[in-house]
């Protein structure tokens, strides 16, 4: 029999006492966040509210008359779960539960259970793993029925809650086991690095709020490769959090110079702390990037906050110092077709559709070619020793053995363009 999909009464809080952040995105746009979670996650939504507080209830985060009224309203929607809109402690899922007598997870919960879902790769895996057991160990002793339910449904995906109910030191060995998978991988990683430094490859990384066009972004640049085949398209949905797993393609700039493109996961407000430090080794590409591309959703009226949020990430990952293009996709979308002209460091677009794509791809140009060098250079046959070295390094656009030596064109870093200046045509 096919189990129902779960039908989900979600809620927020309004911190009424405190005055917004610049760093947080309103309620009500918080809360729409939340629902399109819980539609990713394969839950259906059917309602939602928001309280207002001075100050969170240390028990029941919002006070047990208002969790009364909750499990009301949840009966009366036929609600199978209850979701709040923010992380809440053992105590308080144990003592909500209690009273609603309904499944209760927290944001945090969510988005976990969504990467579970999600992550195909065995590092990807590893890492959900990792950040699930680093939440629910603080919790193992005061979440009462809710860690005890075994199934399919939101919020047990991943490592099985019976594991989950055995020892601390069981979940701690199983958490150090994973650390270790997790440092070999890293190495493989580190050596796959290296090579594409030797070669000399520029990589261009996509980082960007969830759902703000990625994936469809890196479909649309990789199409112009010779070798591009659409097999090799990444997968494009309209939901939040469609991809996770980190995807390398290979991609060609207007004067057909190759360069990598890496599609990063993406970003969320409120995004668990254990996520971020799990997926930390992954997101590393972003740090090794000669270039980034922040992709932003120009239809979402939250895109400061949303730009905010990602360029927090970015300086958690120490990468927020790299040369980087804004890219707002989905210009398509807007009501006028105005908005302002693209910069050097800003484009407007539309991946979907292919609006200014070339803009884009000119701008990535100039970025990743200028500080190379285009030269022609004719090598002794004796300095064998510099044409096998350059070409290990480089890509070259041509070479030949001519009677005066060897004659290649190729562009070189500043340095080695400063130590073989002397052999240019």
């Amino acid at each position: 029999m096919i189990n129902q999909r779960e039908k989900a009464l979600c809620v927020g809080l309004n911190l009424t006492s405190n005055s917004l952040r610049k760093s947080e995105i309103d309620i009500e746009d918080s809360m729409k966040e939340l629902i399109e979670l819980v539609k990713a996650a394969g839950g259906e939504v059917v309602g939602d509210l928001v309280q207002n507080r001075h100050t969170i209830d240390a028990a029941t985060y919002l006070g047990s008359g208002k969790i009364e009224e909750i499990k009301n309203y949840a009966e009366s929607l036929d609600a199978t779960m209850v979701v709040f809109n923010d992380e809440l402690s053992g105590a308080q899922i144990r003592n909500i539960e209690n009273i609603v007598g309904k499944k209760i997870i927290d944001r945090t919960t969510l988005i976990l259970d969504i990467f579970a879902q999600r992550a195909h790769s065995k590092e990807g895996k590893l890492q959900v793993e990792l950040a699930q057991l680093k939440y629910r160990l603080p919790r193992l002793y005061g979440m009462g029925g809710h860690m005890s339910r075994t199934g399919a449904g939101i919020g047990t995906r991943g490592p099985g809650e019976q594991k989950l109910e055995k020892d601390k030191r069981h979940i701690l060995n199983r958490a150090a086991s994973i650390r270790e998978e997790l440092r070999e991988v890293s190495k493989n990683r580190e050596t796959q690095r290296v090579q594409r430094a030797k070669n000399n490859i520029p990589i261009v990384a996509l980082v960007g709020y969830t759902n703000a066009g990625k994936s469809t972004l890196l479909n649309e640049i990789i199409k112009k490769h010779p070798e591009y085949e659409k097999e090799k398209n990444v997968f494009v949905k309209d939901m939040l959090f469609a991809t996770l797993d980190v995807s390398l393609r290979k991609a060609v700039l207007p004067n057909k110079k190759e360069f990598l493109i890496v599609d990063t996961v993406g970003f969320v407000s409120k995004l668990p702390h254990d996520l971020i430090e799990a997926f930390k080794a992954t997101l590393e590409e972003v740090k090794y990037a000669d270039l980034i591309l922040h992709v932003i959703d120009a239809t979402n009226k939250s895109s400061d906050i949303q730009k905010l949020t990602t360029e927090s990430v970015l300086k958690d990952l120490g990468a927020n110092d790299k040369e980087t293009i804004t890219v707002y996709n989905k210009i398509d979308q807007l009501e006028l077709d105005i908005y302002p002209k693209n910069q050097k460091d800003i484009v407007y677009i539309s991946a979907k559709n292919g609006i200014n794509i070339d803009k884009l791809m000119n701008l990535i140009q100039e970025s990743i070619m200028e500080k190379t060098y285009n030269v022609n250079l004719l090598l002794p046959f004796e300095r064998g020793d510099i044409f096998s070295s350059i070409k290990d390094k480089y890509v070259l656009d041509k070479f030949e053995y001519t009677a005066e030596g060897i004659d290649l064109i190729v562009s070189l870093d500043e340095m080695d363009y400063n130590n073989y200046k002397k052999y240019i045509k």
